[in-house]
């Protein structure tokens, strides 16, 4: 009968222009309905715990591919990352420049509309293509389409050994130019993620996964591709350094956190621009991540720069401001509203989440 925000977990309620309405708790949707490990899909209700999930699946051998992220540290929430809201924002981490996105994974989604039908779409295997695809629609929508209330996921097998080579020293530009030849080798690379400041030391890492004597081999031809660059190198087992990356845990502190999507090419000249006071690069570089002063306007600072800048943590009233979102061209504007339209009439879901 009124505006409702919908909430999972609570660990991502900062994301977005702030919500009034009606709290729609999807918490007590919990459980794994279905898992099939030889079919390498689960199927849970959206309010499930992500480490519920994860332990269920790392006990058979297998992960989710994405890698999402946690955005409690730079929020400062609390609570449990549950499914339906990593679904619902698409939250991907530094394996998405070798596998792809949340979004690449979701075979189906059962959810409620603005109207309260409820709508089941997809299914449980990747040749399920029958009328729209409404799970693509979904990820990434913000609850603003529909309230999730079931997730079907592809996953894959956990790898034997994870290696990452450390170059220690390289600029913003030359970790660019290193990361785009290992991300352009045949040596499979998981992740290439660029931190300017830990410790004081610019390090770019650089991570292959898989069975071991593979593992071996990929990151010694690595080191020898890469070797010209002339940066200090070394190889550590330690994944900590992507939970780290992954979690976006070095840009905690005063100001507003940006995430930044560019041509890879041209992250080095955006982070120049922004004066950051802290930053780093993933995706290769095309994904940058910066903490600026607070109600900086980041996009006034990177005009001419292709690509798109989303406000992650501010004020409420930076966010008001600038905007959380990058506008969209006028005619994808007009199909968003004619889908908001369609999915909730009464305009009752997450009522102005997205601008």
């Amino acid at each position: 009968k009124g505006p409702l925000r919908i909430v999972g977990g609570g660990t991502r309620a900062g994301l977005g222009h702030p919500v009034e309405g009606e709290v729609l708790e999807t918490s007590g949707l919990s459980g794994i309905t279905l898992y099939e490990p030889g079919a390498l899909t689960v199927v849970a209700k959206a309010g499930t715990p992500l480490a519920e999930i994860e332990k269920a699946l790392a006990a058979e051998g297998q992960r989710l591919p994405f890698e999402p992220m946690d955005h409690r540290k730079i929020l400062g929430s609390h609570g449990e990352p549950t499914i339906g809201g990593v679904a619902a924002c698409n939250i991907s981490g530094p394996r998405r420049v070798q596998v792809g996105a949340c979004r690449d994974f979701m075979l189906g989604v059962r959810f409620v509309d603005g109207q309260g039908q409820v709508i089941k779409n997809g299914g449980r295997v990747m040749k399920n293509v029958t009328g729209y695809d409404l799970v693509k629609l979904m990820a990434g929508s913000y609850g603003t389409l529909g309230v999730l209330t079931e997730v079907s996921l592809k996953v894959l097998p956990a790898p034997e050994v994870v290696s990452t080579v450390l170059l220690r020293g390289l600029t913003d530009e030359r970790a660019g130019e290193a990361m785009r030849a290992a991300l352009a080798s045949p040596f499979d690379v998981s992740g290439a993620a660029h931190d300017p400041m830990p410790d004081n030391e610019p390090v770019t890492f650089i991570r292959v996964e898989g069975f071991a004597q593979s593992v071996a081999y990929r990151t010694e031809k690595l080191k020898a591709l890469l070797s010209p660059f002339g940066a200090e190198m070394d190889v550590t087992d330690d994944p900590t350094n992507w939970e780290v990356l992954r979690d976006v845990d070095n840009l905690v502190g005063k100001g507003d956190i940006w995430r930044i999507s560019v041509k890879p090419t041209d992250g080095p000249e955006a982070a120049r621009r922004m004066g950051s006071e802290a930053h780093f690069f993933d995706w290769g570089g095309g994904l940058v991540w910066a903490r600026v002063a607070s109600g900086t306007d980041v996009r006034g600072l990177l005009e001419g720069i292709a690509g798109h800048a989303t406000v992650v943590s501010a004020s409420d009233e930076t966010k008001a401001k600038l905007g959380v979102f990058q506008r969209q061209d006028p005619v994808v504007e007009r199909i968003s509203a004619g889908l908001c339209a369609k999915f909730d009439p009464r305009r009752v879901l997450n009522l102005g989440l997205m601008g």
